[in-house]
């Protein structure tokens, strides 16, 4: 069997990857997407072929001997982008930690470099595989050497051998310099014999073989017009071929041996990918059966778990967690309802040494023992996610009391930008070894399973390994925390918080089916009415969901002005149709009926099929460690994305409603939180003020901005200073603000001017925050919550100034997200700790909903309005409106 060599054009694969992949940075702003690209290119290339050598060639900046030839060589190309320049060394470096064999020449270009390697062990009954983005490397195609060209991404790569080559452009490998002797090379600027293009090219090497018998045969090209091109280019197709040509012959030393595969330096890589955090690249470096040495952590996937079936036993256990006085703690249940998912298996890590886990399944008289150490909260529990643990007890009417720590919270404090907080992803960032992730376990699509599909043993191991984790992870995650300045925030706001979540989804919001049904029924007549009007309008019926049917419509017929095409036709995107919007009068109707149909699909529809059968409530799901501000988001259904624009759209809440009829909602929302925060922040004596004094701060600001005396403002200037003000938050552009207001960029500008002249202290706290962002890498909240902001490093002014309006707002937002978590969790207790029966059941932004018990009102209202007024001392009082409705429509 042949040996297998594999040579890869350095340049042109990171430069693939750098523009495939979205812009990664880590926390101190180095650019990582070409490099990260690159190694899984490498991976997967290496998984798939399995070669015994591999080489990465690089270009070097000094210039080569095709320059010295031909001053235009390669003159059009843009100099390398810096944000891809400062990973060449760092990808040389990663290379270096494989034991990859690399190499570089002043005065040749790497396609020089590929060749003489290729024909090197080509004479050396080697096969050699080269894989580049750059098609000249199609001239070394031979019996033994094929060439992938990249295509897509980074990952479809096209295989070339001398067929290929062939079918492709009609000439043999050999032929390639040839045929870009003819036709040149944008990319290159090489120059080619003008108005020769491809076809003519493949017929004339077909005919005479080679430039130079072209040449020499130039009267015999039976085209007239192809002979005087020919005729008057002949140096240009001489000096073109040179060009193309990649020599084979350069001076290189060449050592068979180094190009071997070695095993690589798994410590140096360890370190190179904590430190670019490329965490899914640690998971290359371990095996499933063995991890890195790292204080006795490799047999992490050996743990001895006992299997628990019986009471006896389990007593004795529960001693020992009371002697211990806390344990580790990992749920396995069904997941088909919310309500009636039985447990199958509870994991439970006393400590290092004693890990059990209890077969619930088979005796759910298990439970009823542990009830007591689960819901005495001296005895503290750890886990990952235990919300989900939290859930899974209340079915059994079990509340987990005295949660303490979750490295799911932790990890999502300390590194809020990240996708996802698996527990493996944690264990092989912090102790270096692999454990199984979930995804490994239950697989993922169609063909994922449930917890309820594994046996036994297999859950204990996996359970098994996430407690032990856990508690190995617990003083790590710690001192991290304690580093940044994150205790206070995580042991106060953020695990409390978990309890409140979980109790909101289990409670859930009760919905109304038949004034669902009604809506719905509303809804579907409207849009046949626009429907018929756009026909009507259009003159025809069409398909109005299919871009390509409406761009016909729109530009070929009704003759409206062509705003962006796509590679399929016309665009007819919201901003497109915004644009038109007082073109025609279909298009107000087309903006409508997209309004409505996303309506109907996705919240009436959406909201049917979501509907809990036992409970006839709605059980969304509460994400606590997706927005790196730190503002709660929910799923299934999203409840804080409910459209209020259309007047249709806002009744949609009138399908939520109470419990039942001794029931009432109560909705209290935050005044202007933002704005208040940022009078807090900024210390601007003026906003304070007008805070202080219950003022309307939007007349204010406009009377301020406008100079015109406060009784004189009219409901125009006041709707413009609020946008003025609130887009202040959000570090609106004078562009941004002159979009919404549908006013001019001067007038715009004009405004934020006015508006930072009377209020000197917000603008002097904005420029302070970019600065400190520039100079510490991250933002900071009230509480300390970080959000890290390598997009003020960047070069590019689009990205720059993203970062610095984020610099700007989050310490708002997110500050405004602290004292809503707050005050959640002061509620969600003083319910409790009264023994209500009302129920905090939902928080959407700035506003949190009660489902309350019609006896319990007054108190309610009085605790709730309490504690949200109460939540955090600021420097100016937070104000709350509040309102009670028989479904939450009627409290707005």
């Amino acid at each position: 069997m042949k040996k297998r060599l594999i040579i890869i054009d350095g340049n042109s694969l990171i430069n693939r990857a750098f523009y495939a992949l979205p812009d990664l940075t880590t926390r101190e702003g180095i650019h990582t997407n070409g490099v990260f690209g690159f190694i899984k290119m490498v991976n997967k290339i290496h998984e798939d072929y399995k070669p015994n050598y591999l080489s990465v060639a690089f270009d070097l900046k000094a210039p080569t001997f095709r320059h010295i030839q031909y001053k235009e060589y390669k003159a059009q190309r843009k100099k390398m982008p810096e944000e891809l320049a400062q990973q060449m060394p760092i990808l040389k470096e990663i290379l270096d930690a494989y034991g990859i064999h690399r190499t570089e020449l002043e005065g040749f270009e790497a396609d020089d470099l590929i060749g003489t390697i290729a024909r090197f062990c080509e004479e050396r009954d080697f096969e050699v595989i080269i894989v580049t983005g750059d098609r000249d490397a199609l001239q070394l195609v031979s019996d033994n050497v094929k060439v992938m060209i990249t295509k897509r991404g980074i990952t479809n790569l096209e295989v070339y051998d001398r067929d290929m080559v062939k079918e492709k452009y009609g000439v043999t490998p050999e032929q390639i310099i040839d045929f870009k002797g003819l036709v040149g090379d944008k990319s290159d600027n090489i120059p080619g014999v003008p108005g020769v293009g491809e076809k003519t090219a493949s017929k004339l090497l077909n005919q005479f073989s080679t430039v130079e018998e072209l040449i020499k045969n130039v009267d015999s090209i039976s085209s007239k017009s192809h002979r005087k091109k020919i005729e008057e280019n002949i140096e240009i197709a001489l000096l073109s071929k040179r060009l193309a040509t990649i020599k084979t012959d350069i001076p290189l030393e060449i050592d068979i041996e180094e190009l071997k595969i070695i095993q690589p330096d798994k410590k140096k890589l360890m370190e190179l990918f904590k430190k670019y955090e490329f965490n899914s690249l640690v998971k290359t470096l371990t095996d499933e059966d063995e991890g890195m040495d790292n204080d006795g952590l490799q047999d992490i996937k050996k743990l001895n778990v006992e299997i628990i079936k019986k009471a006896q036993r389990l007593d004795e256990i529960i001693k020992m967690i009371k002697n211990k006085k806390s344990f580790a703690i990992k749920i396995f249940k069904e997941e088909n309802n919310i309500i009636t998912d039985n447990i199958i298996g509870i994991s439970i890590s006393v400590d290092l040494d004693n890990n059990f886990y209890i077969n619930i399944k088979d005796n759910e008289k298990l439970l009823d023992s542990l009830k007591e150490v689960f819901e005495n909260k001296e005895i503290k529990k750890f886990g990952h996610e235990l919300k989900k643990e939290i859930i899974s007890l209340l079915r059994y009417d079990i509340v987990l009391r005295g949660i303490e720590f979750d490295s799911f919270i932790a990890a999502y404090l300390l590194e809020p930008s990240q996708n996802d907080y698996d527990i493996s992803d944690l264990v092989l960032k912090y102790l270096e070894v692999k454990i199984s992730s979930k995804e490994e376990i239950l697989g993922k699509g169609k063909n994922a399973k449930k917890y309820s599909d594994l046996s036994h043993e297999d859950l204990s191991i996996y359970g098994g390994n996430t407690c032990y984790s856990v508690l190995k992870l617990k003083e790590l995650l710690y001192k991290e925390l304690e580093k940044n300045e994150l205790i206070e925030l995580f042991e106060k706001i953020e695990m409390p918080l978990i309890e409140v979540l979980a109790s909101l989804e289990y409670e859930g919001f009760k919905v109304d089916k038949e004034a669902l049904k009604e809506l719905d029924e509303e809804l579907t007549v409207k849009i046949e009415e626009i429907t018929n009007e756009i026909y009507q309008l259009s003159g025809e019926e069409f398909n109005i969901n299919s871009p390509k049917q409406l761009g016909v419509i729109l530009f070929d017929k009704l003759g409206l002005p062509v705003i962006k095409k796509t590679k399929t036709g016309y665009s007819t995107s919201h901003d497109v149709l915004e644009k038109l919007y007082k073109r025609h009068p279909i298009i107000p109707l087309l903006i409508e009926y997209r309004q409505l149909v996303k309506l109907k699909s996705t919240y009436i529809d959406g909201l049917f099929n979501l509907i809990n059968p036992i409970t006839g409530k709605i059980h969304s799901s509460f994400n606590q460690t997706v927005t790196v501000t730190g503002r709660i988001s929910s799923t299934e259904p999203n409840l804080q994305n409910i459209p209020i624009r259309l007047e249709i759209g806002r009744r949609i809440r009138k399908v939520f409603v109470p419990h039942d009829d001794n029931h009432s909602l109560i909705d209290a929302d935050y005044s202007q939180i933002e704005l208040r925060v940022l009078a807090h922040m900024s210390k601007d004596e003026n906003l304070i003020k007008a805070f202080k004094e219950d003022d309307d701060i939007h007349t204010i600001t406009a009377s301020q901005v406008f100079n015109v005396p406060i009784d004189k403002v009219t409901s125009l200037e006041r709707g413009r200073a609020k946008a003025v003000n609130f887009g202040i938050v959000y570090g609106i552009s004078d562009f941004g603000l002159a979009t919404n207001l549908n006013i001019t960029r001067k007038e715009a500008k004009k405004y934020i001017d006015e508006y930072f002249k009377k209020y000197k202290g917000v603008k002097e706290y904005m420029d302070n925050e970019v600065e400190k962002g520039k100079e510490f890498g991250y933002v900071t909240t009230i509480l300390k919550r970080r959000r890290y902001l390598p997009e003020l490093k960047s070069r590019n002014f689009n990205i720059r100034s993203f970062g610095e309006r984020t610099a700007m707002n989050t310490p708002i937002q997110g500050s405004a997200a602290d004292i809503i978590k707050i005050a959640m969790v002061k509620v969600f207790n003083e319910l409790r700790n009264r023994n209500l029966k009302s129920k905090l059941i939902l928080q959407v932004h700035d506003e949190l909903i009660i489902d309350a018990c019609n006896d319990e009102l007054d108190e309610v209202k009085k605790l709730l309005k309490k504690n949200m007024e109460k939540a955090i001392d600021i420097d100016v009082p937070l104000k709350v409106d509040m309102n009670t409705g028989e479904n939450w429509y009627n409290t707005k």
